[in-house]
């Protein structure tokens, strides 16, 4: 699986590049760089200006490819080298997504002065978590990827339920922004999304904490 997701990489990283060569000649001269919260744009550039955001959005997917593929080499953790396919898949949807982010700024430019769906992105943000929480259960503890806190660090059996709660709930988190985000204004979308990443942050926390008291009144031989 490693080697076809390395196979794929280079054309996940190159499809902006080539999506942007397709528009080039149709984008006006000037072309919308940033936009409101109801996607309008409020602020425009040159094609170079976009030209270099499309390299440096592609420098980032391959940097946090790079890292997540990688970054268990530096990790203390007994178990961590078992997270490399792992983290290796993540990154790659993180790699995914941001190609397709910029593919759609680069549509978004070429309409002009059309407005830029926010809905949309936050839905697709959506899918990614949905992504993550599939491959949160069989995390091994580690320092740099999951729901990093002291008391699952130090308990591997803690680590191991948190994460079972954690991926449950991202999962079903992510599928309801996906569904329910591109239905919405950008506003109600952006409460929504806000909303529900608390509560994908909030509940696993509070869940191994009340793990790591219990565990503590117990005493290490219950």
């Amino acid at each position: 699986m490693n080697k076809v997701l390395n196979r794929l990489l280079p054309l996940v990283i190159l499809i902006p590049g080539i999506f942007l060569a397709f528009y080039w000649n149709s984008l006006p001269a000037e072309v919308p760089m940033h936009f409101d919260i109801n996607g309008n744009p409020d602020r425009f550039g040159s094609k170079k200006e976009l030209l270099v955001m499309v390299i440096a959005l592609s420098a980032v997917s391959i940097l946090v490819y790079l890292l997540l593929l990688n970054i268990y080499r530096i990790d203390p953790k007994k178990y961590a080298a078992e997270n490399k396919l792992r983290l290796q898949r993540i990154g790659f949807a993180v790699t995914v997504f941001l190609s397709a982010l910029v593919c759609f700024i680069i549509y978004s430019a070429s309409r002009g002065g059309s407005r830029f769906d926010l809905s949309l992105i936050l839905g697709a943000v959506g899918l990614l978590f949905a992504v993550i929480g599939n491959y949160l259960p069989n995390l091994k503890p580690n320092y740099f990827a999951g729901m990093r806190l002291p008391w699952t660090l130090e308990n591997p059996e803690n680590w191991r339920k948190t994460h079972a709660l954690a991926g449950k709930l991202w999962f079903a988190g992510g599928i309801l922004l996906a569904i329910t985000c591109v239905f919405l204004p950008a506003r109600a979308a952006m409460i929504l999304f806000f909303v529900v990443v608390l509560i994908l942050v909030i509940i696993p926390t509070i869940y191994s904490y009340q793990y790591y008291r219990q565990h503590k009144k117990s005493g290490p031989g219950q």
